[in-house]
């Protein structure tokens, strides 16, 4: 399956949607957004890396904020970081995709998915083969490596398919509230306690209904 232009959907999705389906929902279909400290220092943190701009080291060339897209995964989005290595052996430039993230690494695979998103749209792009990237943590100021092994690429297709069917659904999820809603900046929107109070209601009243129908 091929998608259009028009078709394509925020790479960063990815992330949102393995976090939290409603998030994603509130995000993307809504168009529902709040910032918090977490997402700000996100921010801040995107933001500096993308205007310190492109370089050139010995063997290396570094691209910044570099516009991406998949017309098979149906995604479109912005590198932080694609440094392009030469190979001394073959004198190639081989692209690695490094991803910034404020926080520390995550037991989920949201970080890994949405960087092995981005080597997929670059692969598509450019007509070549991408093993591996690097997350970048601001927490613990170091570099996680990812190889780009089958079980992650098919994650990250099933999940680009499954993000394309609920945005072209356009129903946001109920709410269920666990311990990640606490650093969500969306939890005010959501109001994932007071909505499950009210759903556990409109069971009951459901009920109580379908018992005077019978």
């Amino acid at each position: 399956m091929s998608y259009t232009e028009s078709e394509l959907l925020p790479l960063s999705a990815l992330q949102h949607l393995l976090f939290c389906e409603r998030q994603c929902a509130l995000i993307h279909i809504e168009q529902a957004w709040a910032e918090n400290r977490f997402t700000a220092e996100g921010r801040i943190l995107h933001d500096n890396v993308h205007e310190r701009g492109d370089e050139t080291r010995a063997g290396v060339s570094i691209a910044r904020a570099l516009p991406l897209r998949s017309f098979v995964l149906g995604l479109s989005g912005i590198a932080d970081v694609v440094e392009f290595q030469r190979e001394a052996a073959s004198g190639v430039w081989q692209p690695f995709p490094v991803e910034y993230k404020r926080g520390k690494p995550k037991a989920e695979s949201c970080d890994t998915v949405q960087l092995c998103a981005q080597a997929m749209c670059l692969e598509e792009m450019l007509g070549v083969e991408i093993p591996k990237g690097a997350l970048f943590y601001g927490k613990t100021r170091r570099r996680l490596d990812v190889v780009f092994d089958d079980e992650l690429r098919k994650l990250t297709t099933e999940t680009a398919r499954r993000l394309h069917e609920l945005i072209r659904g356009s129903k946001t999820p109920s709410p269920r509230y666990d311990a990640r809603c606490e650093q969500c900046s969306l939890l005010d929107l959501c109001m994932p306690k007071a909505m499950r109070r009210d759903r556990k209601v409109a069971d009951y009243i459901d009920a109580m209904v379908d018992e005077v129908k019978v």
